[in-house]
């Protein structure tokens, strides 16, 4: 297979082909749509454990062989910090944790020796605990990884631009899993939690961060439902306040999207000034890493679902999510709904840029790992098949252009890391390392 297949014929442009597409996305929402019964929007009691799991298959070793080799380029041995981007020295709090997973996971599957794990663990960990913060607070959004000075998006310079709930909420996930399973290391994860003005990230339940705006800060909830859920899930390891923030129901609608009713979240951005992407990686996380012990899998079923009927109604294979790209504007979100809107490509400003939509190769390995289902099998195929690269995996597939998004990120080979990790040891990550869970009382 050299591409992926398509509605129309060999024949037809791709111009045509993708307008062709385009219209059945438009003509695929109807606003009626169909809730999750009550009996199952609980939590899985206990931790889904997705079916196939427990073994690597050599095809599946060899693809988290490849991932790993992303780190082994990227690693800066001298601070413990990954470059986000392939070749560029600046990293987020949120890459820094997947960063952290895909060492877990390289350790686990013996891609790694012992010794060196240590290594790059412990010089982490001290890194953590001991870079400079923002207003002394809490850790910047971005940190150049040679030199530890945070920085802006634009890496040109060294500014304190705030910090976020949600990449800090990842990171306290990853933080509790590192010190459960490796009982020698709680001390240097608890010192770095322990570091931080944590308190600062949460007020009346909910998530806030900070960022400046007109060189003056603002301090705002942060979360929409998927990540917002995921990322109080690891506050409250560290018994944070954030029961609002964990509540899954209060703000989600359904929307019927090629027949399948979509959860979303109601606050978006003309009546909040957030985005309310609907997006396949925050469901991903949270059954690998929890069990969907954060949100009904029910959820995780629909988000799966309609990418599903999509292909069935276009033959474009579908599975999308947030990740960077090979060309301006270098990030987006691929969304299966966000403010009132299906199948819209965003970036941060709102800005639509659809041609760029991608088959993402990490929501495609997850979806592959959670659910082993014909139409996943088949986006896994695809994965082996065109995004390999020398130096990991390739961040996704263009639609329109028909081509690989040569991005390279930590994020894309973390989570494929640590997806193969979980189909490996055949139970939720946090549950394997042995993480005492909370949840509560009212979800």
């Amino acid at each position: 297979m050299q591409k992926t297949d398509i509605l129309t014929s060999p024949s037809t442009s791709p111009a045509l082909e993708a307008e062709a597409i385009a219209r059945l996305d438009a003509q695929s929402l109807a606003w009626r749509g169909t809730p999750i019964s009550p009996s199952q929007l609980k939590i899985a009691k206990p931790a889904y454990i997705a079916p196939g799991v427990g073994t690597l298959t050599p095809e599946e070793m060899a693809i988290a062989h490849q991932a790993w080799l992303y780190f082994e380029r990227n690693w800066n041995n001298e601070t413990g910090l990954t470059n986000s981007v392939d070749g560029y020295s600046s990293v987020t709090i949120r890459d820094q944790a997947v960063a952290i997973a895909a060492l877990v996971s390289a350790r686990e599957l013996n891609i790694v020796s012992a010794s060196e794990f240590e290594v790059k663990i412990s010089k982490t960990l001290q890194t953590l605990a001991s870079i400079p913060l923002y207003k002394e607070e809490l850790p910047n959004k971005i940190y150049n990884t040679k030199t530890l000075i945070p920085i802006n998006s634009s890496q040109s310079e060294k500014q304190e631009i705030g910090w976020s709930a949600l990449d800090l909420g990842r990171m306290a996930i990853w933080l509790k899993i590192v010190g459960a399973k490796y009982p020698h290391l709680q001390a240097q994860t608890e010192a770095v939690w322990k570091r931080w003005r944590v308190k600062r990230l949460t007020k009346n339940g909910q998530m806030y961060g900070a960022s400046i705006i007109h060189k003056k800060e603002e301090y705002n909830q942060e979360g929409r439902l998927g990540y917002e859920n995921y990322a109080a899930y690891g506050l409250k390891l560290w018994d944070l306040d954030v029961n609002q923030a964990l509540d899954y129901q209060s703000h989600t609608a359904f929307v019927n999207i090629y027949g399948q009713g979509v959860p979303y979240d109601r606050r978006n951005y003309k009546n909040s000034g957030a985005n309310n992407y609907v997006l396949s990686e925050p469901y991903i996380l949270d059954g690998i890493e929890t069990g969907f012990q954060v949100l009904p899998k029910a959820y995780a079923d629909r988000v799966l679902a309609v990418q599903e009927a999509r292909y069935q109604a276009t033959k474009q294979l579908t599975a999308v999510t947030e990740d960077y790209l090979d060309r301006s504007p270098y990030f987006v979100y691929n969304s299966l709904f966000v403010n009132e809107e299906p199948w819209a490509t965003i970036a941060d400003n709102g800005q639509k840029h659809n041609h760029l939509r991608f088959l993402s190769t990490k929501a495609a390995i997850g979806w592959y790992v959670l659910y082993n289902t014909a139409y996943t099998r088949q986006l896994f195929d695809f994965v082996q098949i065109n995004l390999k690269s020398s130096y990991g995996w390739y961040s996704g597939f263009y639609e329109s252009l028909h081509q690989p998004n040569k991005a390279l990120t930590a994020n894309n080979n973390g989570v494929i890391l640590e997806s193969l990790l979980y189909k490996q040891v055949g139970k939720p990550l946090t549950v394997w390392a042995g993480v005492q869970t909370l949840r509560s009382s009212g979800n």
